[in-house]
């Protein structure tokens, strides 16, 4: 029986923490005995919990997952390094690309385990963490370990990253989720793209459609990317923007532009109250000001009515923008209702009984 599962991806923010949850909850409720863990943890500054010496170093994804999947401690799996320029250097510098003696004991850890699967997450390509000996295609070999790739769909230039996987995994591809997808393609994906691709010999196990809410961005993770004052209502930065807009057109314009927007953050001059007050009535999260000035009195009452964050910054709207246009899409999945509507995804679209099968995990033999 196997004793790990890996899920890996060819490119960085594919989902796969939000496939980890979905087929987490699966095999839970299958009766299968689950741990999990990254064996390389990334470089995490929105960690808050201080690391004490001889702690188990524990990615906060992995303490994410656990959670939310009531895993207790003792079977969430510690990361072996954490991949950042300072560990890449001291490597580099080293010359040593291998995974040290941590990674003999983790494969005694799964070998002598008493949990029916360890699920582990790799790092976010094919490549990414071979400078420590951990990369998805050194992990499978070294842990022979099946594979399940997340992997984003766009049109079907996207195989190429999928040809590769299979060139390097070889039969430990155990499958794909195409993830990301239009949500009006999905159902032409799954008559022609599905079968075509396995034909190729690439099982696929879901085709999951874009999720707005997926890849939005806490108004809580903007203000603190962006290094912003939060002028009003801190008590809601826990809301989720999805979008993007710039107040930089007259009034009746941006009236009309908003009210096509949803869950938006909208970005304008600390001086334009009438493009503030207009998005105030919209589906806005927060309010980001840009340029000197304070907002007036009067903004502030209305965004407090209306449970709205203001947040100032200090740079010009241009930075602002590229700011939060870097993050949208590209933010871990922390946020409890998140987290709840990727399960729900997960079980909505995709189908991992082959994958059990091969497994021959005993709650499904």
């Amino acid at each position: 029986m196997p004793t790990a599962l890996l899920i890996g991806s060819c490119e960085p923010f594919s989902g796969k923490s939000a496939v980890v949850l979905g087929l987490g909850r699966q095999l839970l409720r299958l009766g299968v005995g689950l741990s999990f863990g990254k064996p390389l943890a990334s470089d995490c500054d929105d960690d808050q919990r201080v690391q004490q010496p001889g702690d188990p170093l524990l990615d906060p994804d992995v303490r994410f997952v656990g959670s939310t999947l009531g895993l207790p401690e003792s079977q969430l799996i510690p990361s072996l390094h954490t991949i950042n320029a300072d560990t890449a250097h001291d490597r580099l510098l080293a010359g040593d690309l291998a995974p040290g003696a941590g990674f003999e004991a983790l494969k005694q850890r799964l070998r002598q385990g008493a949990d029916d699967l360890a699920l582990l997450e790799a790092a976010g390509s094919l490549s990414e963490g071979q400078l420590y000996g951990l990369s998805l295609v050194q992990l499978a070999r070294g842990l022979e370990a099946p594979v399940v790739l997340v992997h984003p769909w766009k049109d079907s230039r996207s195989v190429d990253g999928l040809l590769e996987a299979r060139s390097q995994l070889g039969d430990g591809l155990a499958g794909v989720v195409l993830n990301i997808a239009e949500p009006d393609q999905v159902s032409l994906l799954r008559q022609e793209v599905v079968p075509a691709l396995e034909r190729l010999g690439i099982k696929v196990f879901g085709v999951m459609p874009r999720s707005p809410m997926l890849r939005s961005i806490s108004v809580e993770e903007l203000a603190r990317r962006l290094g912003a004052r939060v002028l009003c209502c801190s008590e809601q930065l826990n809301l989720l923007v999805e979008t993007l807009s710039i107040g930089a057109m007259n009034v009746n314009s941006a009236m009309e532009f908003f009210r096509r927007r949803r869950n938006m953050a909208v970005i304008t001059g600390a001086d334009r109250t009438d493009i503030q007050l207009a998005a105030l009535e919209a589906s806005t999260q927060c309010l980001i000001l840009t340029g000197v000035g304070e907002p007036l009195p009067q903004l502030l009452n209305r965004a407090e009515e209306l449970e709205v964050p203001v947040l100032k910054v200090d740079h010009d709207t241009l930075t602002t923008v590229e700011v939060i246009e870097a993050a949208i899409g590209h933010v871990r999945l922390h946020e409890p209702v998140k987290a709840t509507y990727a399960i729900r995804l997960v079980a909505e679209h995709c189908r991992f009984d082959s994958l059990f099968e091969r497994l021959k995990l005993p709650a499904v033999v």
